[in-house]
């Protein structure tokens, strides 16, 4: 479980006052997106993303498993995400999973499973008899802040670099070739949604900032995650309490947030292609 260090009023004092002159203590401004890193490989399907202080590394493997009865044409996808107790100070492993992990996870399954970005239908070997079954697992190394963005970035990075082994169906047999013998198979992706998130700061939340640290995590008083596909199209949206948020800002983070995505998209693009 997390046990959340505060921090001192100092601290709090010091990054309002900060971002009251359009700062950040960063030195970003408040519109500004950390580094982004995206290495690829050895393997197919491990990706390591880190972006700023926040480092995650996922791993895409896949097995032959039975379909559900009532959908016997349709593979599966799972999720897993393990924050790991030297990621951030104040973070104790006690064998169950944390929040953050629960919340990462059920965010990866909306903007993925939900949204269908993976064709699922594709992951069918034979009918009602054997099908792929897809598990993503993140590991989050070091925790900066923003797990949700690195989390969705890695993901879909890992999801794109993955290859799953070649099958050959024989009537109702089926042969799955070693990735020495048969170049392997990509998966079938129809779209791939990002998430920009937001924290607002601020008694009233008056000073929103995208891509928040650690810091600007624990000193919010309300949060916001827009999930946008390259087609620019809106995949989720998520509002964790706080502080109310008027429609015209919702709009204004709304139009950073597809210009981040584009720029993401390209990034993974360039990674996975090299």
């Amino acid at each position: 479980m997390a046990v959340e260090i505060e921090p001192s009023n100092v601290e709090k004092a010091f990054l309002l006052e900060a971002l009251g002159k359009g700062l950040r203590v960063d030195g970003r401004g408040p519109y500004d997106y950390r580094t982004l890193k995206i290495s690829c490989g050895p393997t197919y399907g491990l990706v390591e993303v880190q972006l700023g202080q926040t480092r995650v590394l996922a791993r895409v493997s896949c097995e032959v498993t039975r379909p559900f009865p009532d959908r016997p044409t349709e593979g599966f996808v799972q999720f897993n995400a393990e924050l790991s107790n030297m990621a951030a100070p104040g973070l104790e492993s006690s064998g169950k999973a944390s929040t953050q992990e629960i919340a990462v996870s059920r965010m990866l399954e909306r903007i993925i499973r939900q949204s269908r970005a993976i064709d699922t239908e594709a992951l069918c070997i034979l009918a009602g008899e054997k099908v792929w079954s897809v598990r993503l697992d993140l590991h989050f190394l070091d925790h900066g802040g923003n797990l949700v963005d690195a989390a969705s970035i890695a993901a879909i990075a890992a999801l794109r670099h993955f290859r799953r082994p070649d099958v050959t169906v024989d009537g109702e047999e089926a042969i799955i070739h070693d990735v020495k013998e048969r170049n392997p198979v990509p998966l079938s992706i129809h779209h791939t949604p990002v998430c920009v998130s937001f924290a607002f700061l601020g008694s009233n939340g008056e000073f929103p900032v995208v891509d928040p640290s650690l810091l600007e995590e624990q000193t919010q008083v309300s949060s916001y995650t827009v999930t946008l596909n390259s087609h620019r199209e809106i995949c989720a949206l998520n509002k964790a309490g706080g502080v109310p948020l008027t429609p015209s800002l919702i709009q204004r983070c709304t139009q950073i947030a597809l210009a981040k995505v584009d720029e993401i998209n390209e990034k993974i693009q360039q990674a996975v292609k090299s």
